[in-house]
């Protein structure tokens, strides 16, 4: 089976905003999508490992901040690349708050959404969350970003070490694995995402 064909699905990429008490937290991930128009409900699945993860489950709301072509790699490693565990993701970022008092964001973004969360379905590594729409607004006339955008115009390529060596690249982040075999286990350390998210590596092709 060649899981690259997963590849080629057509996913949008989004930061995912929640608020504990007075403490503002969010992600980035490329799950959220519309299942319904009436009543108007979307669904995301996020991480358990993930702060906005543990958020969501007990305020039972969320926002998306939608993001565009004009998004610049320093946002998703700030959102996507460390964790609300150890950091203030809210700090020295531009936001407002919509009127469910969570953050959206208002650079590089076309739309918001607030969603409130109707019910759960455990996945194992993930929640999936399906949540009625509650408000949402149009930001700007920009394209949405997509997964394959950000892959081809957007990600950093990663630093090539000297002498070639081999091991395994994830395709999400960058971050290099070196060795022969990759741990069909193995989750990234930087973005959490699994091993069929890694390809084959050579430090000469890099």
């Amino acid at each position: 089976m060649d899981n690259k064909a997963m590849f080629k699905i057509s996913y949008g990429l989004y930061v995912l905003t929640a608020k504990d008490g007075e403490r503002d937290n969010g992600c980035i991930t490329n799950t959220v999508t519309q299942v319904t128009s009436q009543p108007n409900r979307i669904t995301v699945a996020v991480n358990k490992e993930n702060l906005t993860h543990d958020m969501i489950m007990k305020t039972k709301k969320f926002n998306v901040s939608i993001l565009t072509e004009q998004s610049e790699f320093q946002t998703f490693k700030h959102w996507g690349f460390q964790s609300g565990r150890d950091v203030d993701k809210a700090a020295g970022i531009t936001f407002k708050r919509s009127a469910n008092g969570l953050i959206y964001l208002t650079e590089h973004t076309n739309a918001y959404i607030s969603a409130n969360v109707i019910s759960t379905t455990d996945l194992g590594t993930h929640t999936l969350f399906l949540a009625d729409v509650t408000d949402c607004e149009v930001l700007s006339p920009d394209e949405s970003v997509t997964y394959s955008y950000y892959q081809k115009n957007i990600k950093k390529k990663p630093a090539a070490p000297t002498g070639v060596k081999t091991g395994f690249i994830c395709t999400v982040c960058g971050y290099i694995y070196e060795g022969d075999t990759l741990p069909p286990d193995f989750v990234c350390p930087i973005c959490k995402h699994p091993a069929s998210d890694f390809v084959p590596w050579r430090s000469d092709q890099a």
